[in-house]
């Protein structure tokens, strides 16, 4: 086992699959804005994201931070999403605000979740 690791917990990982109403499901444009607000208001620093919608109206995008990444995949075809938000804890404890922002995610997007995994790196 590595040293360090012993004393560095990396963070906490969500990783959730919800159902959600279309509307929501295909509205890229709006999920930005919501995600780069919640960035915003948890003090998180954006250091690059890609958006890319699809024919079908469904979304994908990541968005990397200073902090680590955020993902969402939707498939509205399914009515279903999933996603994951990872903070590291280098310098600070960030579980809560990924906490917060997965519970902010969910209700953005109106959802149910179908199933949710906390992983503590």
């Amino acid at each position: 086992m590595f040293a360090f690791m012993e004393s560095y917990k990396p963070g906490l990982h969500i990783i959730s699959t919800f159902s959600a109403p279309v509307s929501f499901l295909t509205d890229a444009t709006n999920c930005r804005k919501f995600f780069d607000h919640i960035i915003l208001q948890l003090g998180l620093t954006d250091v690059g994201s890609v958006y890319h919608s699809f024919s079908n109206g469904g979304f994908t995008a990541v968005i990397c931070l200073t902090e680590s990444h955020i993902s969402i995949h939707t498939w509205p075809e399914y009515g279903i999403a999933t996603f994951d938000v990872f903070l590291s804890s280098f310098k600070n404890d960030n579980s809560e605000k990924v906490r917060r922002f997965y519970s902010e995610t969910i209700q953005y997007f109106q959802a149910t979740e179908i199933n949710k995994q906390e992983i503590t790196r």
